[in-house]
């Protein structure tokens, strides 16, 4: 389609990351363990059940069949400008335009944009473990490196090209999930235009920890809203020894939605997002549905 022109496609099939094994109290998951057999592993439904739902919720079964972990955290952010070679595109041709800025831009960013691109990241998979705390094990021509998930993926500045923080030459090995999965308190709660085969406007995954009827600690990791996968640590602690409400919940919202911008068609994801945080929270917190 004249989108990209790699140079050289390299197979890597032959390595030896297809892997799930038991890693400092949590999971080491090879870059090449496909999305179908991470999310039926049986420790994975077990003690990080959240990952299993968002892998689930994803793409289409025959897609999870071949979509590997490393595949999955290298998918592109992109929108159909980017796809389309008549219309200008800052990740195809750096310097050139956004056309998203002033065209059809109903699925795209509310926070983290720039005035370079304001596509979204359409994984799944990354929100949960972006909510998990995953870390990213890469290696390259220095060696081997370890990337918290938070640093591993990009806003897009003014270089919106660049989608990882990897350099030349390095590849992931792996994905280490923490040994804390918060398999009591989670939640994934998704958007989309249809129940399937569709990018989520809006997703949402929740982890708590709960003391009684307070919260001891929380996670939100929100996509379809941003060029990465969007966390906001200070609206997270503002959670800490808060009781578990709706009304806490929404003053949470508020925190994690300062600044967002809407374009003019996905003006309605501030909202839509707002309402997503809170039943996510509330259904991680076994409240059953928000009021509204």
């Amino acid at each position: 389609m004249e989108v990209e022109r790699p140079g050289r496609p390299v197979d890597i099939n032959h390595l030896p990351l297809g892997k799930v094994e038991a890693h400092e109290g949590g999971l080491r998951i090879g870059a090449l363990v496909t999305n179908s057999d991470l999310a039926y592993h049986p420790l994975v439904e077990a003690r990080y059940p959240l990952l299993a739902t968002a892998i689930l919720a994803g793409a289409s079964a025959q897609l999870r069949n071949m979509a590997t972990t490393g595949g999955n955290l290298l998918q592109r952010t992109r929108c159909y400008y980017f796809y389309d070679p008549a219309t200008p595109c800052n990740k195809r041709q750096p310097g050139i335009a956004c056309s998203a800025l002033e065209g059809i831009n109903r699925i795209h960013a509310i926070l983290g944009a720039s005035e370079h691109c304001i596509a979204t990241h359409p994984s799944d998979m990354c929100v949960a473990l972006a909510a998990l705390e995953a870390v990213v094990q890469v290696e390259g021509p220095a060696g081997a490196r370890a990337i918290p998930f938070a640093e591993f993926h990009r806003l897009p500045g003014d270089t919106p090209r660049v989608d990882t923080n990897l350099v030349q030459g390095e590849i992931i090995t792996a994905v280490d999930l923490p040994a804390r999965g918060f398999a009591e308190h989670h939640a994934d709660i998704q958007v989309r235009d249809r129940h399937s085969f569709a990018f989520a406007l809006v997703l949402a995954a929740a982890v708590l920890e709960m003391d009684g009827d307070r919260i001891r600690e929380a996670r939100l990791a929100l996509g379809g809203v941003a060029h990465k996968p969007w966390r906001d640590t200070e609206a997270e602690a503002s959670l800490r020894g808060q009781p578990a409400t709706e009304d806490v919940f929404r003053r949470m919202a508020e925190i994690v939605l300062t600044g967002a911008r809407g374009w003019g068609h996905n003006t309605f994801k501030i909202e839509l997002s707002r309402r997503v945080i809170v039943r996510a929270l509330t259904q991680a917190a076994g409240l059953g549905r928000p009021s509204s």
